[in-house]
């Protein structure tokens, strides 16, 4: 198991050890949740929920039966 050492201002400090007392976790394990939930590989449902939102959104195949020319790309 790794070990990690992280700098808090006082304030912050107080506030996530009142969140890991008030979920009845020891601090390192109410960080290591806090990141797991935040570092997951895929979009939070409150953004997928977007899709399709926009109904005037052009379709990808619209998109790419476009007759527009595309600009010549510079190197990087």
């Amino acid at each position: 198991m790794g070990q990690v050492t992280i700098y808090l201002d006082s304030e912050t400090e107080a506030k996530a050890r009142a969140a890991a007392r008030a979920e009845g976790l020891p601090l390192s394990k109410w960080v290591a949740g806090r990141i797991r939930r935040r570092a997951r590989g895929e979009w939070p449902e409150a953004v997928r929920a977007l899709a399709g939102a926009w109904p005037d959104l052009p379709s990808a195949e619209r998109i790419r039966k476009s007759e527009a020319k595309d600009i010549t790309r510079g190197r990087v």
